[in-house]
């Protein structure tokens, strides 16, 4: 497996929406530290967004993990592989 960092920023999602998705998207972030699929995630300062350090085969399996967090079609991702 490879690493890849993730930058996301988050757009178009109310607050009413962000708390009620957030419980799922934390349990999800939690699962992901357990079992050694993220290996470092840190809040933006503004909080609109966060960086991730993914362990996925590719980009695309990396998209793939993230398509099943709850904020996901309210993400802008960028995601860039890491030696």
């Amino acid at each position: 497996m490879k690493k890849f960092m993730i930058d996301i920023l988050l757009q178009g999602i109310d607050n009413e929406t962000r708390l009620r998705l957030l419980p799922k998207e934390q349990e999800i972030i939690k699962e992901w530290e357990d079992n050694g699929t993220l290996l470092a995630n840190y809040i933006k300062e503004d909080v609109a967004g966060i960086y991730l350090v993914l362990k996925a085969n590719d980009k695309a399996d990396a998209d793939k993990k993230l398509s099943t967090l709850p904020y996901y079609p309210y993400m802008k991702i960028e995601i860039m592989g890491l030696r």
